[in-house]
């Protein structure tokens, strides 16, 4: 698909999500996935605000990168963070120069170790609303062009949209209950894949692949399938190891 292709199904994904089943961690997910596709950039990671206005790491494109986020999580610094207390893009940041990573700089060496050069954060936010922050690494210093950043800023627009408009469907009390049942739910997911991982003797990103293309091709909620794992009553045997 060209480009555009590829852009249009991404805001048909985020239109899915008016469905009743709608997995908010998967979503997520595949925002990463169009996020390295459309931009070409290394890693991806998506934080979202729990219910008491907490930034909380709800998706990640790879483990590296997810633990760099909950290092950014714990220690309250980094990108992400600044840009969804100010609700500005912060892009081209080199996280290598010491100017432009003043503000954060434990998280700056941490992603240097990681392997990272350039960072970006995005605002998920509407008016005045900010859900979360969009963060785009990448192993290669070069920055952003004019048209990647637009892409960039529609793709958080379009899933701050989504989040939004799927918590208003539902049940007034739903938009509490859904973030909170999506970081119960990322608690099972990294239980049931370190499992995994340690029965089969493979990484953890390959144990996630092997657990999210499982569920997705039986038509499973992720966090379900999850559970059968954990509770013992899955039969390993059935899922296509990486």
């Amino acid at each position: 698909m060209t480009r555009e292709e590829r852009l249009l199904a991404a805001m048909v994904e985020a239109v899915d999500t008016l469905v009743d089943n709608f997995d908010l961690i998967d979503f997520l997910h595949q925002l990463c996935g169009r996020c390295n596709d459309l931009l070409d950039v290394s890693a991806v990671g998506v934080m979202v605000t729990d219910p008491g206005g907490t930034l909380q790491l709800i998706a990640a494109s790879d483990e590296h990168t997810r633990l760099l986020e909950l290092f950014s999580v714990q220690t309250d610094q980094g990108p992400c963070v600044e840009c969804h207390r100010s609700g500005a893009a912060r892009l081209n940041i080199a996280l290598g120069s010491p100017g432009q990573t003043a503000d954060f700089p434990l998280f700056a060496t941490r992603a240097r170790q990681a392997g990272f050069t350039t960072t970006h954060a995005l605002p998920m936010r509407l008016r005045r609303q900010i859900v979360g922050a969009l963060n785009l690494f990448d192993t290669r210093e070069q920055n952003l062009s004019h048209s990647d950043a637009r892409v960039a800023q529609t793709l958080a627009d379009v899933t701050t949209i989504a989040i939004l408009q799927q918590r208003t469907i539902a049940h007034a009390n739903v938009e509490r209950a859904q973030l909170q049942a999506a970081l119960t739910s990322r608690i099972c997911i990294e239980q049931a894949k370190g499992m995994l991982a340690e029965r089969w003797a493979i990484s953890l990103d390959d144990a996630f692949d092997a657990l999210r293309g499982h569920a997705r091709s039986h038509q499973q909620p992720l966090t379900a399938l999850c559970q059968q794992l954990i509770d013992g009553s899955l039969d390993t045997s059935t899922i296509q190891r990486p």
